[in-house]
């Protein structure tokens, strides 16, 4: 397929030619969170087809965005991880979902949300201002999904799996079976008190008051 060319001396353009195609910057976002196995991406993207995967992730290889790596032991094999100026991407993307938060309408049938969404939707809505000095982890269950925030002196890191320090709180949302597992359905279960809490249980308040959900005027 042909890559995208404006032609235009323009950054944002240079952006979207980078990274404007389709499934690319939710191939970013995946990685943002941990570098993957190509199988793990795939997984992780319901619904992409497995050529439109292979030349994406070629494209951002070939423009510095993506490398492969050696997985770390006790795993074998190749993971495909951001470079410096993938990862220099992050800001961009975080603006880029707070925006689009405010656009999201109900879910529709088939909408699917992966553990690397929840990850994002938190260091998105993340708060510096009502975090300043403040050391607390929490983990957060959803089904089968683990993730965690963790800051400290007001500096935040969030990721998948267990908390990499002993989570002051943890908290399992309860919702519907039927229900999709949206961010914005965790923090309404969090809020309407439908949740289970392991912990301290004052820093629910303190998540949801660091955690907030962007909303326009």
């Amino acid at each position: 397929m042909k890559r995208r060319d404006f032609g235009q001396y323009c950054g944002l353009a240079r952006a979207l030619e980078l990274v404007g195609e389709r499934w690319a910057l939710l191939i970013v976002r995946n990685l943002i969170v941990r570098p993957r196995r190509y199988s793990e991406l795939q997984t992780g993207l319901a619904g992409i087809p497995t050529n439109v995967l292979a030349s994406r992730l070629k494209e951002l290889e070939q423009t510095g965005i993506v490398e492969r790596q050696v997985a770390p032991a006790p795993a074998r094999g190749v993971v495909y991880a951001l470079t410096e100026v993938g990862r220099s991407l992050e800001p961009a993307l975080l603006s880029l979902a707070r925006w689009g938060a405010t656009q999201l309408g109900d879910p529709q049938p088939g909408d699917v949300v992966s553990p690397e969404g929840v990850v994002l939707n938190l260091r998105a809505v993340f708060q510096p201002s009502q975090a300043a000095g403040l050391t607390a982890a929490w983990e957060i269950h959803v089904r089968d999904v683990v993730a965690h925030a963790v800051i400290t002196d007001g500096v935040l890191t969030a990721g998948l799996g267990p908390s990499p320090v002993k989570p002051d709180l943890i908290i399992t949302p309860k919702l519907a079976d039927d229900e999709l597992a949206s961010y914005r359905a965790i923090i309404t279960a969090l809020r309407d008190g439908v949740v289970e809490l392991e912990g301290s249980r004052k820093l629910l308040d303190t998540f949801l008051r660091v955690f907030t959900v962007p909303r326009l005027a």
